[in-house]
């Protein structure tokens, strides 16, 4: 699979050069290797992440598009669905199938269809929009239900900052 798999990667690339989309860049981490890239998330207008360029990685398995990327903040981020050390927990990058503790229909979960462009407008999404049900960072998300527009929207400001001034280096 891993031929096939890096071809796939490959023209996904090609793909997002010719017609980038908007809020994300992608682009290769090596050179050498389709199978590891780097993000830059575009903080989505109108939402308190708005000005914010958070880099991450994007880690696809050798059997892709069979089996889901794994997605982590480079950055600092504030977000219940980004845990603490950077990783990514939306649905449609766990694990096709059932959900053993039954949050997810399979259909919400990773699908092959799935690429990088639909992967990044999710992400977006999600930081639009959290999901504060499942949450992968606990304390983001009990401050996003009690205080979004205090203490939560604080962290993230300071999370937009942070993101400004390393955007260049």
């Amino acid at each position: 699979m891993t031929g096939q798999s890096a071809l796939l990667l490959r023209k996904q690339l090609a793909d997002l050069n010719k017609n980038p989309v908007e809020g994300f860049s992608a682009g290769l981490v090596d050179d050498n290797d389709i199978f590891q890239w780097e993000v830059v998330v575009i903080g989505p207008q109108d939402t308190l992440f708005e000005g914010g360029f958070f880099k991450a990685t994007l880690t696809f398995p050798r059997d892709y598009p069979l089996r889901p990327p794994k997605m982590k903040f480079i950055t600092e981020i504030w977000h219940p669905n980004v845990a603490k050390n950077g990783d990514v927990c939306i649905s449609i990058l766990h694990e096709p199938g059932e959900d053993k503790y039954g949050y997810e229909k399979p259909e919400e979960r990773w699908l092959p269809i799935h690429t990088v462009e639909t992967i990044m407008i999710s992400v977006i999404s999600m930081l639009a929009d959290p999901n504060g049900d499942s949450p992968a960072n606990v304390d983001a998300a009990k401050e996003w239900r009690d205080d979004p527009k205090g203490i939560f929207k604080k962290k993230v400001a300071r999370c937009v900052r942070k993101s400004q001034e390393m955007a260049f280096d």
